[in-house]
């Protein structure tokens, strides 16, 4: 089908950009950059919606700080749930759960900050996991042409082109001052974005997840199901602490493994009442490992997730379920306050002290 000329283009094969075709500018400029360019129609909009929207119930398991930049791009605040060596694996399998789970690719760039991690991003495509870490600034961005620079208008690329900057890292090395002087705050952005300084907040428009998960890939095959229970006592603890967090209540539980032989296998049950409760949940997560581990198996990744939940305030308790439940409710609020105050692994519950570590630094 013949796209007109006055269209504008969406996106872009790398090939294209070789030729200069960049995204947003008319189909007709495309055509002249690349005579033989070849052109599609789009898919229509409710259709990126429902895909975007796909993607961001995904990532919305693995945080509660997420930012919709745009319809194919989201920043992630991992910062209270991920260290820096488990957070590549989570890249790695949000990587290859968008591929398997909706058919599409995704580029992930990961790093300290908002402007590193859409450099990164914006590395080698498609379908890649690129990290660009304080001390990879100068060999990863640096060498770059300026114009890549994250927010550097078309106009201003000549002007520092006059000025004998071609590079990310002719721009970080240049006087602040002059910069400042000659394009007033723009300058003072463009040289801090250049050396990989960028203090915004991931803006999270708070949106309640529809199930709260989490997962961790052990540092070694494990068989006992001991050690496979002092795990799922760690996860079970994150995941109900961001419950209680969102003042949510789960009624289904779900445990995920996969074994060495990159077998997934998973189980769920749904609970007799909604809850919150480490305890409670965690007793049915054990349950479910069980049955998963019907066979002797070596485990190489354990998950657990909660469904099918409900506002805290929305439910009504029976007399009998509030006497039974305060005591723990009451011990679950003293552990949530004191993490809130001291940092998440200010306190552990027994059992989790083994594995905390490894979940963290994996």
């Amino acid at each position: 089908m013949k796209v007109k000329d006055h269209g504008i283009v969406l996106a872009k094969s790398m090939e294209a950009k070789k030729y200069g075709v960049s995204t947003a500018e008319t189909i007709y400029m495309a055509r002249k950059k690349c005579p033989g360019i070849k052109v599609y129609d789009g898919l229509k909009y409710s259709k990126y919606r429902e895909y975007s929207d796909k993607l961001y119930n995904l990532l919305s398991q693995y945080t509660d700080i997420i930012e919709r930049y745009s319809i194919d791009e989201c920043f992630l605040d991992m910062t209270h749930f991920l260290q820096k060596d488990s957070l590549l694996d989570k890249a790695y399998e949000i990587n290859k759960r968008v591929k398997k789970e909706f058919g599409f690719t995704v580029n992930i760039g990961v790093a300290h900050n908002k402007l590193l991690a859409k450099m990164a991003s914006d590395f080698t495509k498609p379908d890649r996991v690129h990290t660009l870490y304080e001390d990879e600034i100068e060999s990863k961005m640096w060498g770059l042409p300026v114009s890549e620079l994250f927010m550097l208008g078309r106009k201003t690329v000549p002007k520092l082109y006059s000025m004998g900057i071609k590079t990310i890292g002719d721009l970080a090395k240049s006087d602040e001052r002059i910069l400042i002087k000659k394009f007033g705050k723009h300058g003072k952005m463009m040289w801090e974005y250049s050396n990989g300084i960028d203090n915004s907040e991931v803006q999270s428009k708070k949106r309640k997840p529809k199930s709260i998960g989490n997962s961790v890939t052990l540092p070694n095959d494990v068989i006992d199901i001991s050690k496979l229970e002092e795990v799922l006592l760690a996860l079970t603890e994150r995941v109900t602490y961001r419950l209680r967090k969102e003042n949510l209540l789960a009624n289904v539980v779900n445990v995920q493994l996969r074994t060495k032989d990159f077998e997934d296998v998973s189980h769920q049950k749904k609970l007799d009442g909604a809850t919150s409760s480490t305890k409670e949940i965690y007793f049915v997560a054990k349950q479910l490992l069980k049955e998963t581990l019907k066979e002797r198996k070596f485990i190489r990744l354990i998950g657990v997730r909660v469904d099918n939940l409900v506002p805290k305030d929305e439910l009504q308790l029976s007399l009998f379920d509030n006497k039974n439940r305060e005591k723990q409710n009451n011990l679950d609020n003293v552990i949530d306050k004191l993490k809130d105050k001291y940092g998440y692994d200010f306190i552990k519950r027994a059992g989790e002290m083994n594995v905390s570590q490894m979940i963290d630094k994996k």
